[in-house]
C-alpha cells in the first residue's frame, strides 16, 4: 500500500490489483481499520480478445464464466469472500446507494456507493470514465463513484459528498483517488458539449493535442472536489487512451471494465 500524500507511482504487479493505497488524513477511527483503495488493470486474468484479460464488467458481452473467475480472483486478492464485493448497474447518472451488508446483484440505476461497514468492497467500473475513490479516516466512511462526462456534468460527486456526510463524513477530513480516465490531449467533442460540462467545472474544458475542444474530466473534479472543502485530491496520471495495459472504449469499442475499489480493512 501507498501513501496518497505521495505521487501515485505506477507499478507492474502482475497480479488485479495496481497502485493499492493506504488512506492517511488525520487520525483513524479506528486503528485497526483503515480505508484502502486501488485500481485494476487489465493483466491476468481469464477473458479473451477482445476482453482479454482481466474484465469486470459482465455486462460488456464477456463470457459469464470469465468475468465470474475473475471478480473471484480480486476478491482473494483484497482477501474478502466474493459476496463482499459490492457492484453498480452504472447508467451515468446521480444515483447514490449507501451499503451496509453484501448485496445479490448490482444495485439498479446507481453510480455511487458508500458504505461505514468493515470489510465491504465498493466497486466502480470504468474504461475511460473517471473512478473517484473517496474515503474520511476520521468518520471511517469511504465511497466509490462512477464519473463520466454526464455524471459530472449532473453532479454525481456532490450527491456522493452529501451521502457521505449523512453518516458524519466532512470534506476536510476527505480525500479523492480520481483513478485513470482518458486524458485532455485524448478526449475530443463538440464544442457545445464542452461548454455543458465546463457550467459546472470550468477546469474540465482543455484542447486536444490536435487543438481541437476536448474534456479533462479528471481537472474538472479535481475543481469540483476543492471546491467542496475535500482536504486532499490524488491523481493516477494514467491515460486509459494512451496505456495498452487499461480497458478503453474510446480506444477500442468492444472491451471490458477494470474497477477502481475502496474498502475499510
Amino acid at each position: 500500500m501507498e501513501d496518497p500524500r505521495a505521487p501515485h507511482r505506477s507499478r507492474a504487479r502482475g497480479g488485479p490489483l495496481h497502485g493499492g493505497h493506504a488512506v492517511s488524513a488525520g487520525p483513524a477511527a479506528s486503528p485497526a481499520v483503515r480505508p484502502r483503495r486501488g485500481v485494476t488493470d487489465r493483466r491476468g486474468g481469464r477473458s479473451a480478445s477482445p476482453y482479454d484479460t482481466f474484465n469486470l464488467g459482465a455486462h460488456v458481452g464477456d463470457d459469464p464464466g470469465a468475468v465470474a473467475s475473475n471478480r473471484e480472483r480480486l476478491a482473494r486478492e483484497l482477501g474478502v469472500p466474493g459476496e463482499r464485493l459490492v457492484w453498480m448497474e452504472q447508467v451515468h447518472g446521480t444515483g447514490v446507494a449507501v451499503v451496509d451488508g453484501p448485496v445479490e446483484a448490482p444495485l439498479p440505476a446507481t453510480d455511487a456507493l458508500v458504505t461505514r461497514t468493515p470489510g465491504l468492497v465498493l466497486c466502480v467500473l470504468t474504461a475511460d470514465c473517471v473512478p473517484v475513490l473517496l474515503a474520511d479516516p476520521v468518520a471511517g466512511v469511504v465511497a466509490a463513484v462512477h464519473a463520466g462526462r454526464e455524471g459530472v456534468r449532473q453532479g454525481v460527486v456532490p450527491a456522493t459528498l452529501a451521502a457521505m456526510r449523512g453518516l458524519g463524513s466532512r470534506p476536510g477530513d476527505t480525500t479523492a483517488l480520481l483513478g485513470p480516465a482518458v486524458c485532455g490531449a485524448d478526449y475530443e467533442v463538440p464544442r457545445a458539449m464542452q461548454a455543458e460540462v465546463a457550467r459546472v467545472a470550468p477546469a474540465a474544458a482543455v484542447r486536444t493535442r490536435t487543438g481541437t475542444p476536448g474534456l479533462d474530466l479528471r481537472a474538472g473534479l479535481a475543481e469540483l472536489l476543492t471546491r467542496a472543502g475535500v482536504a486532499q485530491v490524488v491523481h493516477d496520471p494514467r491515460c486509459t487512451v494512451e496505456d495498452r495495459r487499461l480497458f478503453s472504449h474510446r480506444r477500442d469499442g468492444v472491451t471490458g471494465r477494470q474497477a477502481g475499489v475502496t474498502w475499510l480493512g
